[in-house]
C-alpha cells in the first residue's frame, strides 16, 4: 500500500519534473520528453492521478509531451456541444475536451 506521505512526495516530484520540462522544452525537446516519461512513472508507482493541468501537456494517444502553438494546435469548436480540440503534430490525432460542465443527475426523494 501507498501511504500518504508517499504520495505527497511523488506528487510534489511530478509538479517539478513537469516544471523542468517547460523550463527545457525550446533548448531540447528529447530532455523534456524524458522529464515527462519520468513524472508519469513515478506517478504510476505512487497510484496517483496526473493533475489536470499535466495531463493535457501529454498526449493522449502518442504519450509525447505538447506544448500549445509549439507542436500541438488547439481550436475552439461550437458544433453540438462546445469543446476544445487540441491537435498532436506529433502523432496527429486529437484531443477533445468539453467547455460545459456536465448536468448532475438529481435524485428526487
Amino acid at each position: 500500500m501507498v501511504d500518504a506521505v508517499t504520495k505527497r512526495i511523488a506528487i510534489q516530484r511530478v509538479e517539478t519534473l513537469f516544471h523542468l520540462a517547460k523550463e527545457v522544452f525550446d533548448r531540447n525537446p528529447s530532455l523534456a520528453q524524458r522529464y515527462v516519461d519520468i513524472a508519469r512513472k513515478v506517478a504510476m508507482a505512487a497510484r496517483i492521478r496526473l493533475p489536470k493541468e499535466y495531463r493535457r501537456m501529454v498526449c493522449r494517444h502518442c504519450k509525447s509531451f505538447i506544448l500549445p502553438g509549439v507542436n500541438c494546435r488547439v481550436r475552439i469548436k461550437q458544433r453540438r456541444e462546445p469543446h476544445v480540440v487540441v491537435t498532436c503534430l506529433n502523432c496527429g490525432k486529437h484531443m477533445r475536451i468539453p467547455l460545459k460542465k456536465r448536468k448532475e443527475k438529481t435524485v428526487d426523494a
